[in-house]
Formats: C-alpha cells, sequence, structure tokens
C-alpha cells in the first residue's frame, strides 16, 4: 500500500488511466473484429466501411499511448491488406 502523499496519488491516476485505456482497448478490438465479420460475409462495401473505422480507431489508441505506434501500423497493414485481398478476385 501507498504511504507517501505522491504515491497514493500516483495509484490514484493510474487506476483511472488503467479503466480508460481498457476502454479504447475494447472498442479497437471490436472494430477490428467488425472488419473480419464482413470479410467473412464477402461485403467488400461494409469491409471498407469498417476498415475506415478501425483505423481511426486503431491511430487514436497509438496516439493516447494505449497501444505502441509500431502495433498500431501493423494492425492497419494486415487489416488493409486482408481487405484489398477481398477485392483482388473481384478485379480479375
Amino acid at each position: 500500500m501507498a504511504h507517501s502523499k505522491s504515491a497514493i496519488k500516483r495509484a490514484r491516476q493510474n487506476e483511472k488511466r488503467r479503466l480508460r485505456n481498457r476502454v479504447v482497448k475494447s472498442n479497437l478490438k471490436t472494430a477490428v473484429k467488425k472488419v473480419l465479420q464482413t470479410l467473412e460475409a464477402k461485403n467488400y462495401e461494409a469491409s471498407k466501411d469498417a476498415l475506415r473505422a478501425a483505423i481511426s480507431k486503431i491511430s487514436k489508441a497509438a496516439a493516447k499511448g494505449v497501444i505502441h505506434k509500431r502495433s498500431a501500423a501493423r494492425k492497419i497493414s494486415r487489416l488493409t491488406r486482408k481487405v484489398n485481398t477481398l477485392l483482388q478476385p473481384a478485379a480479375h
């Protein structure tokens, strides 16, 4: 247990941030799942919209420091690649 005033305050701030980060991470995971669901359904238009929303959430999470910026870039890259592969067969 924290004894000094600064340690008590730090514990309070950490708890607030932990809860806030948990919400951001949860929303991020939900957005990614929506993209994957639309991909399974082979719905290109819906997956494009879901991807746009997911990229926004991922970027915000990285900007806030909830996830690392390289981790965010990797997630965005992989999702974009998956959505683009859905488009490839239709182009041929």
